[in-house]
């Protein structure tokens, strides 16, 4: 077989499947710098060959998996239970829960590939920052949604009564998350995002708790 064929039993299009996703978890577990081609065909069983009919090089691959990536994400979290609570706060705090419950299996498998492609390539690979602050941004908007529609039930406007924004609040959510996602990367131990995600829901049910002029008087008024 030459350098340049794939598998006879891989059709095209399944091949670049296979090297996106294997790129996902080699990049999440060696980060996108100690990657190697050659890991990436390893764990997507194929060769060179195949890697390079579909992608020109190492960065070519990460633009195209950071798309990949984020697709599967919003596939992932438009059929996520909390989509359907009717209370817009509740699908605030709903996309919470939903972030700490999918915090399964090793690292390489929950953490993201984004936060963990920009720390390394932001000042090195324009391409690649680019399209992380691309995807991350529209995750976060789609967050900010939910949150303006919270800030909508609950009376809260920007320069009125609150100095925050729903976008300013939905990167805050994010920053986050990400964060986290550092520090369980750091201890070798998922529990210390999920404690951070609970310490974020605290802060969410805070800022959308109805004020005394929207539930009246107290009692003893």
């Amino acid at each position: 077989m030459t350098a340049t064929r794939t598998h006879p039993e891989v059709a095209p299009h399944e091949s670049k499947a296979k090297l996106l996703n294997a790129a996902l978890y080699v990049i999440r577990a060696r980060g996108y710098s100690a990657t190697r081609v050659e890991d990436i065909c390893e764990s997507a069983g194929l060769t060179k060959g195949s890697f390079f009919h579909h992608f020109k090089g190492k960065e070519d691959l990460a633009v195209a998996a950071a798309e990949h990536f984020s697709a599967m994400a919003d596939g992932l979290f438009a059929q996520a239970p909390y989509r359907s609570l009717p209370d817009p706060v509740e699908r605030v705090l709903g996309y919470v829960d939903f972030r700490k419950a999918i915090l399964l299996g090793d690292l390489p498998e929950f953490t993201c590939l984004l936060g963990t492609m920009v720390q390394e390539a932001y000042e090195t690979h324009p391409r690649i920052r680019e399209a992380c602050d691309r995807y991350i941004a529209s995750h976060a908007h789609a967050v900010a949604a939910d949150i303006a529609a919270a800030m909508a039930a609950r009376g809260l406007h920007p320069n009125l009564n609150i100095d925050w924004t729903a976008e300013s609040l939905a990167f805050y959510t994010q920053a986050v998350i990400q964060g986290s996602f550092v520090l369980a990367k750091a201890q070798r131990n998922a529990a210390v995002s999920a404690d951070c995600l609970d310490h974020l829901r605290r802060y969410l049910e805070q800022l959308f708790r109805p004020s005394q002029s929207q539930t009246g008087p107290s009692p003893s008024a």
